[in-house]
Parts: structure tokens; sequence; C-alpha cells
């Protein structure tokens, strides 16, 4: 066990597994720092730097770079995963899958179905995503919700180092396309993590606190956000839990169901657009599930429905913090019914 960054913690993983397994390959832009360039080759390892090792490790037949084209990579990995190995793709932002969803949405997500389930499809599609880095609308996105939406993939949004590294090996272990979503302002997070290779189950939700006053169900790095609120909370004396899913496809509906019924009070914080978003959805299936223990309204903590601002302080006040997240659970908590 050792303090690593979330993203030693991703290459951790990746070294690991295709150590132990050699149909795991790798493609993406800039793996390898860059076919053709003339600077030193694998420098950096990636854009984010998680790939770093891998090309002087298991070289060019299983560390590819590829073209700036993700429909023709990703669709390249979702035919060879047909064939028997087991490919990690990268997609520098997830913002750039609208030039691949076919390949991901009516190919990848599909074979298992479309061949009355006598093939396989294990393929990981790395990505990150997210706002704060001062990135613009067009690098900045949280699409979980549309991956979510979709039969056939498993969606994984990992929110520290050692769950990264635990659900990163268990993503590229699976016989389904896992959708695997990093917050790029969470890479230079540490945290302790296993030396040793470990799985995390997808659909199992990660208790960070267990209050009996009201709970909050955050993603990615708004769970971190959901813990400082938390913390806020219990000096007024307040006790929240706090719970992050982890996957989002499958979901652990019946932990969410389990603590909504416990505590009555349902705070969900999520950084996708407020519309038809995991919010939403969660709202959804506690207001039918669970109705009949709420003592208040679900409240939604999201960003406004509007693209990602450029502007650092728009940005910063676009995304949901502790502040607003606390101010959320007492209001909660202060609810008193229609008379």
């Amino acid at each position: 066990m050792g303090k690593k960054t979330f993203r030693a913690a991703l290459n951790e993983a990746l070294h690991q597994e295709m150590a132990a397994d050699p149909r795991v390959v790798v493609f993406g832009e800039d793996v390898t720092g860059g076919t053709g360039g003339d600077g030193e080759q694998d420098a950096w390892g990636g854009a984010f730097g998680v790939t770093k090792g891998l090309l002087g490790a298991y070289g060019r037949k299983r560390v590819l770079d590829t073209p700036i084209t993700e429909s023709a990579f990703v669709g390249a990995a979702a035919g060879a995963a047909l064939t028997g190995l087991r490919p990690v793709v990268e997609i520098m932002f997830v913002d750039f899958i609208g030039v691949c969803l076919d390949q991901v949405m009516n190919q990848a997500a599909k074979f298992r179905y479309m061949f009355g389930g006598k093939t396989r499809c294990p393929m990981v599609l790395r990505a990150t995503f997210g706002a704060g880095a001062r990135s613009a609308s067009q690098h900045s996105q949280a699409l979980y919700p549309l991956f979510t939406h979709i039969p056939g993939l498993k969606v994984v949004i990992p929110s520290n180092p050692s769950d990264a590294k635990g659900l990163l090996i268990q993503a590229i272990r699976d016989d389904d396309p896992v959708i695997f979503l990093e917050h790029k302002m969470l890479y230079d997070e540490a945290g302790e993590v296993s030396d040793q290779p470990f799985t995390v189950p997808f659909g199992e939700a990660r208790i960070l606190r267990d209050g009996k006053d009201a709970t909050i169900i955050a993603f990615g790095r708004m769970v971190g956000r959901a813990e400082e609120a938390a913390r806020m909370l219990s000096a007024e004396g307040i006790k929240v839990s706090v719970i992050d899913p982890r996957t989002t496809s499958p979901l652990d509906t019946e932990t969410i169901l389990e603590f909504a019924e416990e505590t009555g009070r349902v705070i969900v914080v999520d950084e996708a657009s407020p519309r038809c978003g995991m919010a939403a959805d969660i709202a959804s299936l506690v207001a039918e599930q669970a109705f009949g223990a709420l003592k208040a309204p679900i409240y939604k903590v999201t960003p406004p429905h509007t693209p990602v601002p450029y502007a650092p302080s728009l940005e910063d006040a676009y995304l949901p913090d502790a502040a607003r997240i606390a101010a959320t659970v007492r209001r909660s908590m202060a609810y008193k019914g229609k008379s």
C-alpha cells in the first residue's frame, strides 16, 4: 500500500493488466508521444500522462498512436475486441465522442445483442471529462448521462485514486464495452492505493459517511465537494450520509433507496446538465420507490442548463460547490411541508 496520485493509479493499473494479459492493447492519439514527431517518444505518456512507460515496456504492437480520427480508431478497437483482443482506447476529451458515437452507440454497445450473445466486446473507452480546467465548453462537458442512456454500455466514474485503479482493472477484465470517465481535475489528487492488482466491482456504491439526517449522492469530482459540505454541516450538528455510486450503469439502486428510506432527505449532486441527467434519474428513482419515506422534496444540485463557460469566474460559478451543497441540505432540513 502506498500513496499515489489518481494519474499514477491509472498508469499502474494499465501496466499490471498489460503485463498479466497479452491481449490487452492501448489505442489513442499521442499515447506514445506522437508518431512521426521529432521529440522523445513516450516523453510524457499521452496528453495527460496516464500511458507513460507503456511503449517501452510493451512495444508498438501493443501501444498504438493513432491518427486524429476517433471514428477510425474506436471502430478499429471495437473490431479488435470482437476478434479476441482487449483494447483500451483513449479519447483525450469525452466531448469528442460525437465524432465516433456511431461506433460506440450502434456498434460496440449492440454486438452482444445483435449476435444473440455469441460474441463479446471487451473494450474500454477512457476519456477525460468535467469543468474546472479553463478548457471551454468543447472540452469540459460531463456526458455520462448520455452513455448511461445507451443499453449495452457500462459506465464508470471513479472519484479517488484507489477506485480509479480497481475500477480500471475491473473494466479491462470485463467482457462488455465500458466507458471509463476520468475527471481531469482529479489527476493530481493523491490517496492510499494497493500496490497489488485488485478490482472494484461494478454496481456497488461507496459509502463515505453514514449520517441520520440526510443523504447526499454525488459523482466524480463532486464527491469531494459533497464530503466538504458534510464536514461543514457536521460542525452545525447535521449528520449526513455521502454516497458515491462509482458506476451509473449498472447503478446501485439498492443502496440509494436504503439510505433514502433511512434519512428521508435526498440531495443529488451532479456535474452534468440538469435536463435528463443523473440527478434527474435518481430523483425519479427515489420518488417512485421511496416516496413514503421522504420528509422533504428531493433536491438537485447541478450546473445551469448552459454550455460550460470559459471565463474563470463564470466557470467557478457554474459548478456546484460545498457551500451550495450545504445550503441545499439546510433547505431540506428546514422543510416543513405545505400548511
